[in-house]
Order: structure tokens, then sequence, then C-alpha cells
């Protein structure tokens, strides 16, 4: 079998090869993605639609909002699907577990866990920023959301995962992933209440003392924070029930 999987890996590998030689040079002017009408046209409006400097934010939050939108809900429903099917619960979660040398937890390390002290202010600070920053420079709510995400796992790696779960819990993980989403829809049906189609931020200016491109680009900001707290607990879910085997205990 797994002779016939590296045949297989190696067939696709080079078929993908062969094709890169049609793929035209990085950068050249007259490439399909560069001489595509809605490329001209992202390139000379966003700036004018939307008042975000960042093309890729604005194409991501808004000229593909739906999209974008159904791509967090996707994160969610990973969350969901692994949960489902590695937690233990009732008399699984009961049954003694077959401990193995490598699950025994060590006692955290005294320099791991005092430089994790100081180390995750800055990585959660350096997440707002991103996140924030995410019209004017790269970055975003995807960003974001994974180096937050990131630092409850540093937690759990410098100490244990109930350590980390005392400040994030798998059940208010899932919780706050829902609310995100919800933070997203949101903005879309309130631009429905306002007179306007679903995700058409620039109906916000009617509520926000604004021009409608500066309630797109408002608007933005919104439905990044929703997916944000999508990604970083999902993320962070999906590392607790994988780490532990569904058990949420001890971990790596």
């Amino acid at each position: 079998m797994k002779k016939v999987a590296l045949a297989v890996t190696l067939f696709i590998g080079a078929l993908l090869l062969y094709a890169a030689k049609d793929f035209s040079v990085w950068g050249h002017l007259q490439s399909p993605a560069s001489a595509s009408p809605v490329s001209k046209h992202f390139i000379a409006d966003t700036g004018v639609d939307t008042e975000v400097p960042n093309m890729v934010t604005a194409v991501l939050a808004d000229y593909r909002g739906f999209d974008t939108m159904f791509e967090t809900v996707v994160i969610f429903i990973a969350g969901i699907a692994i949960i489902a099917i590695l937690r233990r619960t009732g008399a699984d979660a009961d049954s003694p577990a077959i401990q193995r040398e490598s699950d025994v937890v060590a006692e955290p390390d005294l320099i791991v866990t005092n430089t994790v002290r100081l180390l995750i202010p800055v990585i959660q600070l350096f997440a707002f920023y991103v996140l924030a920053h995410g019209h004017v420079s790269p970055g975003g709510g995807f960003q974001g959301g994974v180096i937050m995400g990131a630092s409850f796992i540093l937690v759990a790696l410098a100490w244990d995962l109930p350590k980390a779960l005392d400040r994030l819990s798998v059940d208010r993980a899932i919780m706050l992933a829902g609310v995100g989403i919800l933070i997203y829809a949101g903005i879309g049906l309130f631009s429905m209440l306002l007179g306007g189609e679903f995700l058409d931020y620039a109906e916000l200016s009617h509520v926000l003392p604004v021009s409608r491109e500066m309630a797109r680009y408002h608007a933005m900001l919104g439905v990044e924070i929703g997916v944000a707290f999508t990604v970083t607990t999902v993320m962070f879910a999906i590392y607790a029930n994988l780490s532990t085997r569904g058990r949420l205990e001890g971990g790596l």
C-alpha cells in the first residue's frame, strides 16, 4: 500500500512540475492575472470604492465577502467535526486511559514558564496589531486569529493543557467561534435592515457619521474581528482535542 501511495504521489508531483512550465513569469504584465479586466478593476478602483490601502484585505472582506464568510463557517464546522470525532464523553470519558511513558506530564520548567510569561503579552498585542492594521498592511482576521490562538497553545506547551483551559475552555471556545460568525453575518443583516443588500457595507453610512466609502472601511474591520474570534478559538479547540486524544487532560 505504501508503494502504491508513493507511486501516486510521484506521478501527481511530476504532472504538477510539468504543468508549472506553462506558468507566466512572476509579475509579468501580460500574465492572465495581470491582464484580466477584473484584476485591472481591483487595482484601479479598490481605493476609490473602499478607502482601504490594502487591496488584498478589500478583496477578501468586501468584494468577495460572501466567500470569506463561508470560509469562516468552514473553519467552525471543521472544529466541530474534530471535537465530535475525538471528544470522549459518557462512559468513554470515565474509562481509565492506558498510560504510556510519553503521557507522563513533567513539572513545568521554570525558565520556560517565565520566558512564556514575558512573551505572551507581546504575542497577543501583536495579534491585535495585525488584526487592526489589516486594512493598511499585511494582516487581518485570519492572521491575527492564528497569532492569538498560538498564544493559548503556547500556555499549554509551557505548563499543561488544564492551565490553558483555565483561560479558555473548549466549550467557551466553541461558543466564541459561533459569536465570530454571528458578528460577520450580523453586519451583513444590519446592512439589509438599512435598505441595502446582504454585506453591502456602504449602507452603514446611515448610522455612522462617515461617507459610504469609509463605512465600508469600518465594516471590514468589524467582519475581520468576527473572523479573528472564530479562527482563534477553533485553532485552540482543535489543538486541545488532538493533543490529548479527546480527553482534555495532560497534553503534549
